[in-house]
């Protein structure tokens, strides 16, 4: 496992609304993750789990710990190695809008998906 580390630009941010849904579904499940993988179908919409549901290993790297409101533990954000290289010189911000992904995301029940927006930060 590794970890990125950058200096004042934060690589993953939240918005408002992807926020609060997290501190929501933090409610229900207890403390979550999010995984950003390089794979088909869903490969733009980070998935969220129970924290330690989906295991991560070598191949992928953290970005981030979100801090949603500063009581409950971080929110760890990982994203596999490979997608990492791609997509290195993105800010990724972590969003929500109505619909239904298509994977196992804690959201999927409430008729609504993350997904991410990016923009191109300086290396």
């Amino acid at each position: 496992m590794g970890r990125v580390t950058t200096d004042m630009t934060p690589r993953v941010e939240l918005t408002p609304a992807a926020a609060e849904l997290v501190r929501q579904l933090r409610e229900v499940h207890g403390p979550l993750m999010f995984h950003q993988s390089g794979g088909c179908c869903d490969g733009s919409a980070p998935m969220c789990y129970p924290r330690g549901e989906f295991r991560t290993g070598g191949a992928d790297v953290l970005l981030a710990e979100l801090d949603v409101d500063g009581v409950g533990e971080p929110v760890g954000f990982w994203m596999s190695r490979s997608q990492y290289e791609v997509w290195s010189h993105t800010r990724l911000i972590v969003d929500v809008v109505s619909g239904r992904g298509s994977g196992f995301s804690l959201e999927a029940p409430e008729g609504v998906r993350f997904l991410i927006r990016s923009r191109v930060v300086d290396a």
